[in-house]
């Protein structure tokens, strides 16, 4: 504590005590607002960092569903999507055990093993997508197999799916050719091109 003088007034080292309490202010103030930027970066990083994992994630969704539509089946077995995840684990159409996804992997976004399915009128599962409403950072630059999330309103528009048609079609363009071949082989007319 200060005593004060016989003058009354307060010694030299008052002076010197409040503006080292000032500069202590402006250190806290400058510090906080350092700390708020170093979150705010934070933050920025750790949701781009979601996205590169939601983009990895969501095609090997995709991958799994195209490789349980194009694997070679047994005689007899019909072609078709599956019905769901636990499909995608161990397929249900082969006697020993074939995997086409190894887990069910959490969305980055939401946490969560619940994603937005997206499903074929057969009841099929083509494609998923996030639950996330959230604005994604990314918007361009997307590998070409998913250009179509550019300028994407939400992580919802991410869509990872297998193109059914697509695969329908190429497959019916390879048989087109082999099945003229067989024709022309086995001595009958060739059909027109």
């Amino acid at each position: 504590m200060v005593r004060p003088t016989a003058t009354g007034r307060a010694g030299p080292g008052h002076a010197q005590a409040g503006f080292s309490f000032l500069g202590l202010l402006f250190l806290l103030a400058g510090l906080g607002v350092a700390l708020a930027a170093l979150g705010t970066v934070w933050s920025t990083a750790a949701q781009r960092e979601k996205e590169l994992d939601l983009l990895f994630i969501g095609d090997q969704y995709r991958r799994a569903i195209e490789s349980f539509w194009k694997i070679p089946l047994p005689v007899g077995t019909p072609r078709r999507l599956p019905k769901d995840f636990d499909e995608l684990l161990e397929d249900p159409r082969f006697p020993n055990t074939v995997r086409h996804l190894r887990r069910v992997w959490r969305d980055p976004l939401t946490g969560s093993t619940e994603w937005g399915l997206v499903k074929e009128p057969d009841g099929g599962i083509s494609g998923v997508h996030s639950q996330s409403t959230r604005q994604p950072f990314k918007s361009g630059n997307f590998p070409p197999e998913y250009e179509q999330f550019q300028g994407a309103s939400s992580y919802r528009d991410w869509v990872f799916r297998f193109d059914v048609e697509k695969a329908q079609r190429e497959t019916q363009q390879a048989a087109g050719p082999a099945t003229r071949s067989r024709g022309r082989a086995g001595g009958a007319p060739a059909l027109p091109e």
